[in-house]
């Protein structure tokens, strides 16, 4: 795996607040991702994974815009594309037929007032590579044999309007239509949010079972570090807006390297043995609009030094393994930090 499908090179992202004025919400991002691999994008909430997530695509809403950086991705034919200058018409045949996304909030995502048939018809007709023309009946066939394939019954959905299905079957028909065109790269942003344990777990269960048949390459956005430890072939840790940490999920659950990551799984409630209380990460994050000197992270950290005061630390690689399997940290003081409860490494 030495062509990546999807490469990022000092990718910044902002949003502007006034005429004028804006504030950086992703920056210094550097990322690549390969085929068929699962990577998981974990922080607190306001730490830029859905900004990032949205800019992949470009998909940013209208106050926001990528300033500055590279991103490109190896098409279905080979060829690599540079994303940013891409014009309107390109991105529409790319959107959804090389890449696609499944949107934060399944209840907010469909249209609702049409028919989640429709919705396929759309998706169709205006993202395909123009190569077939949709006839009604095989839009009907296409969105049918994707809803089977996510366990919804064709006959009860495709006539149905969103708000006469449940969270979970939107949650299901979304995941669906953003398969529809057999999509290289799928972007989810928090796909089982506000769905009960048991529709998450069958959720998750799709989820494994798509990529098997499909052989996909995915993005997953989440805070929850167990749904991370259980889709995510690769973690990448993300705070301020930029990444700080990514590796194996073995490295980042066994042996995080950031205190940010160990942060974050300290503390999170063993699944058995004792209860101990949950160790916290003490303070906030910043605020884009007046981050701190050096490391983002150096007010919270019990590591930080004058050194982490100065300047912003980039990613160094820690392992020589391969490229899609190595271990990279932007912490000067990574050698101190440990998992005190290693328990929790199965998240």
């Amino acid at each position: 795996m030495t062509d990546p499908i999807l490469s990022v090179r000092d990718l910044a992202i902002a949003y502007r607040t006034g005429r004028k004025e804006s504030v950086t919400a992703v920056s210094g991002v550097d990322l690549d991702l390969y085929e068929g691999q699962s990577l998981a994008l974990v922080g607190e909430s306001g730490c830029g994974k859905t900004t990032l997530g949205l800019g992949l695509l470009r998909l940013l809403p209208g106050l926001g815009e990528i300033t500055s950086g590279s991103l490109t991705y190896r098409l279905k034919d080979g060829r690599r594309a540079d994303l940013l200058k891409m014009k309107k018409e390109q991105l529409r045949r790319f959107r959804w037929n090389e890449a696609a996304m499944v949107f934060q909030g399944a209840m907010n995502a469909f249209n609702p007032v049409i028919r989640i048939v429709d919705h396929f018809a759309d998706t169709l007709r205006d993202h395909s590579d123009g190569k077939q023309r949709w006839t009604k009946a095989e839009v009907e066939a296409r969105a049918g044999e994707l809803l089977e394939t996510v366990r919804l019954d064709p006959d009860r959905v495709l006539q149905s309007y969103p708000h006469e299905l449940s969270g979970g079957m939107k949650q299901r028909a979304l995941i669906a239509l953003a398969i529809a065109l057999d999509p290289q790269v799928l972007v989810l942003d928090e796909p089982t949010t506000a769905l009960d344990l048991l529709t998450q777990r069958s959720i998750v269960q799709q989820l494994h079972e798509l990529r098997k048949k499909f052989g996909f390459t995915m993005v997953f956005i989440t805070h929850d570090l167990g749904l991370a430890a259980e889709l995510a072939d690769r973690v990448a840790t993300m705070y301020a807006g930029r990444i700080i940490e990514t590796g194996s999920a073995r490295d980042i659950f066994y042996a995080p390297k950031h205190p940010y990551t160990a942060g974050l799984i300290n503390a999170v409630m063993p699944v058995k043995g004792e209860r101990p209380a949950l160790e916290s990460i003490p303070g906030y994050p910043p605020s884009l609009k007046a981050m701190p000197d050096g490391c983002a992270f150096n007010p919270r950290c019990a590591f930080a030094t004058a050194e982490c005061k100065q300047d912003r630390v980039p990613l160094e690689l820690l392992t020589d393994r391969p490229l899609a399997m190595h271990h990279s940290v932007a912490c000067l003081h990574h050698d101190q930090v440990i998992l005190r409860r290693k328990e929790n490494a199965n998240v």
